[in-house]
């Protein structure tokens, strides 16, 4: 699934080339996502100047003057930039046109992704609830230490829980413990003040590096020109077991927690 990364990727690539745009048409090709595509959605936007390409989590915001179209990329989805588009393939579910032409495409094989038009975002439902920034000023080891007290929760489902912090899916997570040297299932409320304080640091580390290499690819996942993230050569544990830790030759262990894999070093993360 498309982490902040990948959507902060896939954001910086929109806002180059569409910003300042006027929006022909939104065709709808599918409207069965993982919500149905609504009918207003394409006459809100049809007409309008785009704003701004914003981010709130893993959702893309496209601001235009009265709202903004809401999309989430789901587990398999992606956007694209086409400045001549060809012929849609099998999953290209949406094309967001342009006057003067060209056109930003949503392909979804899964179909777990979502369009939804929003005139006050902030107050949208998929929104409102939704923790602070981890780049932002408001994630700070007091922020984290204050939510992780008395919490019996595996700490790495603490930092996937989008009403704490947003946007850290299960492979940042699993990054940011292994360069925190946290076990993964350790309670989040056995941690101490001066080891949540590490792994804030080490969260943002590893989520700025990843932006700068454009995300991780390990299936379906490309940016707006169609490039791969190339962060994946940089994993340290995830989807690395049995393999050597990069620290200390340990071999990666891999265990589920609620039904999402943890990968970890057995000597380095305790």
């Amino acid at each position: 699934m498309p982490e902040l990364p990948e959507v902060e990727t896939t954001r910086r690539g929109l806002e180059r080339v569409i910003v300042g745009r006027t929006i022909a048409s939104l065709l709808i090709r599918e409207r069965r996502l993982r919500w149905p595509v609504g009918k207003r959605v394409a006459a809100e936007l049809e007409g309008r100047r785009i704003g701004a390409v914003e981010r709130r989590g893993k959702y893309l915001l496209v601001n235009v003057e009265h709202g903004a179209l809401l999309v989430h990329l789901g587990m398999s989805g992606s956007l694209r930039y086409l400045a001549s588009p060809a012929a849609p393939r099998r999953h290209d579910h949406v094309d967001l046109c342009l006057v003067g032409g060209g056109c930003v495409r949503f392909n979804d094989p899964r179909r777990f992704g979502s369009l939804h038009f929003a005139t006050d975002p902030e107050r949208h439902p998929l929104l409102k609830n939704l923790g602070p920034e981890p780049l932002g000023d408001e994630f700070t080891v007091d922020y984290l230490h204050a939510t992780c007290r008395g919490r019996r929760v595996a700490i790495k489902h603490h930092l996937m829980n989008s009403r704490v912090v947003v946007g850290v899916g299960n492979i940042y997570a699993n990054e940011a413990l292994f360069r925190a040297r946290i076990h993964p299932a350790r309670a989040a409320g056995r941690i101490s003040r001066a080891r949540l304080t590490v792994l804030v640091d080490r969260l943002r580390d590893v989520l700025r590096q990843a932006v700068e290499r454009g995300g991780t690819t390990l299936r379906d996942y490309v940016d707006t020109d169609g490039t791969p993230g190339y962060f994946k050569l940089e994993l340290d544990v995830y989807d690395r077991e049995g393999m050597a830790c990069k620290s200390c030759g340990a071999p990666i262990r891999r265990v589920s927690l609620g039904q999402r894999a943890a990968f970890f070093c057995v000597r380095c993360q305790r």
